[in-house]
């Protein structure tokens, strides 16, 4: 397995894993044992357009009746959910209810968000039902204090909500507009609060893919928004993040952390997509430089100020792996070395000659700071011994408040349980 090394953000050079040939090592064959790679330590990235951009986008077969994505020994993986419109994002509500964002990129989308109740809790949800429909690509979700919100592409909608209630049918108030649409997936906006419930904070991804439209265009995007619960006090907690999806906090911090996908076209190597722990104002690259201050060619002198004060992310996640889930494991029940570690949903790639991604990752935590290796967790999406196949692509990663995990198979229409033991 090609694994990214973490990334110190210093002054320092940065250090990536890459095989003895130069070549990067990410994820390049998820069939592969770890065990069985040998790699050297370079200084530098790739260069740009090492090679050329490719379009090797999959095709996606679904998944044949008794498989399953893979996990580590020990571990069970069953659906929770099939039979679903693509699936994008979970959220567990206070009384362990399960909610599912349906949108989709291209073509029909479902626009509506489903519960999920599995009340004798054996691993099968005995309702399944539309709790909320009509939306616009609707993908974030959040309880708070009586209000259940949903980040629609064009905006954030607040609704009342009573625990336990199975539809939603109050109506809804728009309480923040939302730049709409964006380059491939990035009409994702995703929610999440601090621990207070005072604040909200919503990821906006760039409208293109490296401002193709000009900066005019990506106003309030390739940005975390903080606002108050209400929509007002919006301002701008960091910018320069090309697309944020995943939020979390890491356990026993206030710190939040973002998974980033960075851009398209610089080659195969180019550009990591990353895990950034997330400073207020800071500033983290996109459009004019990547992975600290390596300018981007096509944005050359345009601003060397911001290049100048770019924020080096903690931890590469590979290649055009399309990182969008992030949840850190704050449960008891998996074994302790995955205990405060995060789980990186990697939805996988399209702009990379040999797939990548499409796989949940696992990275270990320490101290609130990533320690050691990105590792496979959940594999088993790429069809066996294909590089134009898969079965589906993980989206979101739900740590339930059991300890067990929910993961969001958006193309593959499923929704997978996975728990330690049987």
């Amino acid at each position: 397995m090609k694994f990214w090394k973490r990334f110190i953000p210093c002054a320092v050079l940065i250090i990536i894993l890459t095989s003895c040939d130069g070549g990067v090592k990410d994820n390049l064959d998820p069939q592969e044992d770890p065990a069985d790679s040998s790699s050297v330590v370079q200084d530098t990235l790739a260069a740009p357009y090492a090679t050329p951009a490719a379009d090797n986008r999959p095709k996606v077969i679904g998944w044949p009746e008794g498989k399953t994505p893979v996990a580590p020994a020990g571990f069970t993986v069953m659906a929770y959910a099939k039979g679903l419109k693509n699936p994008r994002w979970i959220y567990e509500a206070p009384n362990g209810d399960i909610f599912v964002s349906q949108a989709a990129t291209f073509g029909q989308s479902a626009n509506n968000i489903l519960i999920l109740r599995d009340a004798d809790k054996d691993g099968t949800p005995e309702l399944k039902d539309v709790f909320l429909a009509g939306l616009n690509k609707p993908f974030g979700m959040l309880i708070l204090k009586g209000s259940f919100y949903v980040a629609n592409t064009d905006g954030l909608y607040q609704y009342p909500y009573t625990d336990g209630i199975t539809r939603m049918t109050a109506a809804g108030k728009k309480i923040l507009e939302l730049p709409a649409g964006g380059y491939n997936n990035h009409w994702t906006r995703n929610l999440i609060a601090d621990s207070a419930g005072s604040k909200i904070y919503v990821s906006v991804g760039s409208g293109s893919n490296l401002a193709d439209n000009g900066m005019e265009n990506e106003v309030r995007r390739a940005n975390i928004l903080q606002i108050n619960p209400d929509g007002s006090g919006e301002k701008i907690h960091a910018s320069g993040l090309r697309n944020p999806v995943g939020m979390d906090w890491a356990p026993g911090t206030t710190q939040l952390w973002a998974a980033v996908n960075e851009r398209d076209g610089l080659g195969d190597d180019l550009v990591p997509d990353y895990v950034t722990s997330v400073k207020e104002g800071g500033f983290y690259g996109w459009p004019y430089a990547y992975f600290g201050q390596h300018e981007d060619p096509t944005m050359k002198g345009q601003r060397s100020d911001l290049v100048a004060k770019a924020i080096v992310p903690e931890a590469g996640l590979g290649a055009h792996t399309a990182s969008l889930g992030l949840a850190f494991y704050n449960g008891n029940t998996f074994p302790a070395n995955y205990h405060g570690g995060a789980f990186i949903g990697q939805h996988g790639s399209w702009n990379r000659s040999t797939l990548a991604g499409f796989r949940v990752a696992f990275l270990p935590f320490k101290g609130g700071k990533p320690t050691g290796e990105i590792e496979n967790f959940l594999t088993g999406f790429i069809r066996e011994n294909s590089n134009k196949e898969v079965y589906g692509k993980p989206v979101c990663v739900r740590v339930l408040k059991d300890g067990s995990m929910l993961v969001a198979d958006d193309e593959g229409n499923t929704i997978w349980k996975v728990i330690y033991g049987r």
